[in-house]
């Protein structure tokens, strides 16, 4: 699933293949650019903001694209058989005399002049992997709207950018709370602590093939995708159900024992908001 470690890594691998490079070969399958002709043109660079993807290339131009779900980017050497997916699926190729590369999937795909790239990412947080990272202000966007599930708050990509829906599971496991703890009754300690760690699993994952959160051999995630398997801290079965709504539902995992907090189902007997100096009590069990 693409986050801001898979687009990080999308981005290396385009900017290794083409920047530097003329292009030689542009193709875009999509009805709004089908005609739109960028041989001849030399690409600057290609580099990721949060979960975008921005290649500019001579002339004042980006190639904007978003993988969402299921979106990827792949390079093949000249000759080499394309292998990324069914050719209908195709939304742009970009060639260079050595290298292709092959957008699959694209569900956002624009050309836009690279002067106006704020209209396609300037609503984004700091970006956890980029140089405008500011943990200060992503705490701040996050307790913003203190009545917020964390979770709906991590994903929110205007707080930070970057966090996908196994970050967000593997984030609040690591914190001891639910995703469906508000974000304000977080102790300000462990607020605080949510961009640091966010950061550094990011950072920990972006040369990886395998994203790992638990340093565990042979177990690479604590929670995402693991229900009904027993939690690899207490043992208590894994738990799964939807947060968000309609089209934004999330599949959520979380452990009942590791992580307090309401959720489906316990909301009654969630833990309440302390006050006070003992709110350091905040999360009990499961700190990372």
């Amino acid at each position: 699933m693409p986050e801001g470690d898979t687009v990080w890594q999308a981005a290396r691998r385009l900017h290794d293949a083409l920047a530097g490079e003329v292009l030689t070969r542009s193709d875009f399958r999509v009805p709004r650019y089908a005609t739109v002709d960028l041989t001849g043109r030399a690409v600057l660079d290609v580099t990721a903001r949060g979960k975008h993807l921005l290649a500019r290339v001579e002339g004042g131009l980006t190639v904007h694209s978003h993988l969402r779900m299921d979106g990827s980017w792949k390079v093949f050497a000249v000759g080499r058989r394309w292998s990324g997916g069914p050719a209908h699926q195709i939304r742009a190729v970009l060639g260079t005399a050595d290298r292709t590369a092959v957008g699959y999937r694209l569900p956002v795909l624009e050309i836009l002049r690279t002067a106006d790239e704020e209209r396609a990412v300037g609503h984004l947080g700091p970006d956890l992997l980029g140089p405008d990272w500011d943990p200060d202000q992503a705490l701040v966007n996050l307790l913003g709207d203190p009545a917020r599930p964390l979770g709906e708050a991590l994903l929110d990509q205007r707080n930070l950018a970057g966090i996908g829906n196994v970050y967000k599971c593997e984030l609040c496991f690591l914190l001891g709370v639910t995703p469906w703890l508000p974000v304000g009754d977080l102790s300000p300690t462990h607020a605080a602590k949510v961009p640091a760690l966010a950061k550094r699993l990011l950072e920990a994952n972006r040369d990886r093939p395998v994203r790992r959160t638990t340093g565990l051999r042979g177990q690479d995630l604590f929670v995402y995708g693991r229900a009904p398997r027993p939690c690899l801290r207490c043992g208590t079965s894994v738990r799964l159900a939807n947060q968000g709504d309609g089209s934004r539902e999330r599949p959520t995992y979380w452990c009942p024992v590791c992580q307090a907090g309401p959720a489906p189902g316990r909301a009654a007997t969630g833990p309440k908001r302390e006050t006070g100096p003992k709110r350091e009590a905040w999360p009990r069990r499961g700190q990372g």
